[in-house]
């Protein structure tokens, strides 16, 4: 059977997500044999909405948001490489085909439908190309400090363009441990962000061998026309704009790497309803309720269809 038991929590995490977990083995994609934790907390029958993180978190981030849908049937998964999901060998194994690719292979797997989509940083244009792989299960989406749009100067910011910098980026990124040992830097509240919560962001990347994906999401931004990572995006915004179903936006306008985003998605989706907040880059952390409420004014939009 492709679903198998979770791979356990030390007792501080545990306590932190007491969230009913699961995992699946890959049985169609590249990634055949590689096992994906995910949340799986809610009643079973109830609708599914499915929370994609980016980098360099993983499911950890969305229990708050969880916590405030407790009637829908909420799956958050591991991206590979991240979490407790298994790994991916090389930098070059990761690009937004391959995990969308995956995303959308569980989502057909646990048969998910009328599904309200929700992304933050990659977990946007992750979990929208996903979407686009089965589009007749999708029924709404809420975005939060993401870019589902293609860059028309690819460039990145200063964090991106360090990540290219030979040696010194892998020195940072994979003997240090950035940017998850820093995530409190991004947030509007940098208390949200310490103890065993950063903890919780660290464990999953405590060893070396573990570090590979954080460096990874940060070069799959495009820093050029010829990037590899663009002709995914341009059919993530493609998608997105013909999309027919309700759609919210949540940001966080102190975030520094996405907080000024707001304006051009806003352009691209003027029927979405919009939350600003004060929050950082892992607004979950900060303003749950208002993500959570965002998933419930969707649900309302297609009550009212």
């Amino acid at each position: 059977m492709p679903f198998a038991p979770p791979p356990p929590l030390p007792g501080f995490l545990a306590a932190d997500m007491p969230l009913r977990r699961r995992a699946y083995r890959l049985e169609h994609t590249d990634d055949a044999g590689k096992l994906v934790h995910f949340v799986d907390h809610g009643p079973e029958r109830a609708r599914p909405a499915l929370f994609v993180h980016g980098n360099p978190t993983w499911s950890f981030l969305w229990r708050k948001v969880i916590a405030g849908l407790p009637e829908l049937r909420c799956i958050a998964p591991d991206l590979l490489g991240f979490g407790l999901s298994d790994r991916l060998a090389r930098l070059e194994d990761h690009s937004v085909e391959r995990h969308a690719a995956v995303v959308a292979e569980l989502v057909t797997a646990l048969d998910l439908r009328d599904l309200v989509l929700v992304g933050q940083d990659w977990g946007g244009p992750i979990g929208v190309l996903a979407a686009s792989l089965v589009p007749d299960r999708i029924a709404a989406v809420v975005l939060a400090n993401t870019s589902i749009l293609a860059p028309a100067r690819p460039r990145g910011t200063l964090f991106h363009r360090f990540a290219r910098v030979p040696v010194v980026s892998d020195v940072v990124f994979r003997g240090l441990g950035f940017p998850q040992n820093l995530l409190a830097i991004a947030q509007g509240d940098r208390h949200s962000i310490r103890g065993t919560t950063a903890r919780a962001y660290t464990y999953p990347l405590r060893s070396l061998a573990d570090r590979i994906g954080p460096l990874a999401l940060a070069r799959m931004v495009p820093d050029s026309p010829e990037h590899p990572s663009l002709p995914a995006l341009q059919r993530v915004e493609a998608w997105i704009r013909g999309f027919s179903g309700p759609v919210a936006l949540v940001w966080g306008e102190r975030d520094p790497i996405l907080g000024k985003a707001l304006a051009r998605h806003q352009r691209v989706l003027p029927r979405a309803s919009v939350t600003t907040t004060q929050a950082g880059h892992f607004l979950q952390e900060e303003v749950p309720d208002e993500i959570a409420a965002a998933v419930e004014d969707v649900i309302e939009r297609l009550k009212r269809r």
